[in-house]
């Protein structure tokens, strides 16, 4: 499980500056909405419309803010060095972490990448070969994850299901 973990940074910047811009866009829109009903008319439909998008722009406003912080720790986590792990070394920040579960469908199996920001962005492997999820240590799977090694079971709790994991491999 050798992965070029810079690439997959960049992959992960890319994608929250496009969450970046997608939240400017919607909140510039949402703003302009509601200043556009509010002049047009005083009655009071119009008026709760007008206080609905100025919420809805306050609301993409706080989301840009999130991802300006996400995208900042990002940054400061790719500027030190990407640390690599042994084989069976615990998972810590920085780790790629592969995991096998058990469901109704059988076995199958995951990939992580433990990162400080970007928790729960789908990150796509070199060639488009296979798929990562970015966990974040907060994180219900990051917090059980952090710390264990290759053979080690955890349980989660998602989604009102426990689930257990066995880590496999720890890059």
């Amino acid at each position: 499980m050798r992965l070029d973990k810079h690439a997959l940074l960049g992959q992960l910047a890319d994608r929250l500056q496009q969450s970046d811009r997608l939240a400017h866009r919607a909140e510039a829109e949402a703003r302009e909405a509601a200043r556009s009903l509010a002049t047009e008319s005083e009655k009071k439909e119009d008026g709760r419309a007008a206080l609905e998008f100025g919420s809805l722009a306050t609301g993409q406003a706080q989301r840009a803010r999130r991802v300006q912080e996400e995208l900042q720790a990002l940054t400061k986590f790719g500027q030190a060095e990407v640390p690599r792990f042994p084989r069976q070394g615990p998972v810590a920040l920085g780790a790629i972490v592969d995991v096998s579960t058990e469901d109704e469908e059988g076995f199958s199996e995951r990939t992580f990448f433990v990162l400080p920001a970007g928790a729960g962005t789908e990150l796509t492997g070199p060639g488009g070969d296979g798929f990562l999820s970015v966990i974040t240590p907060a994180s219900p799977v990051g917090r059980a994850l952090m710390g264990r090694k290759a053979g080690d079971t955890v349980e989660v709790m998602l989604a009102g299901e426990v689930r257990e994991w066995t880590v496999l491999e720890v890059a």
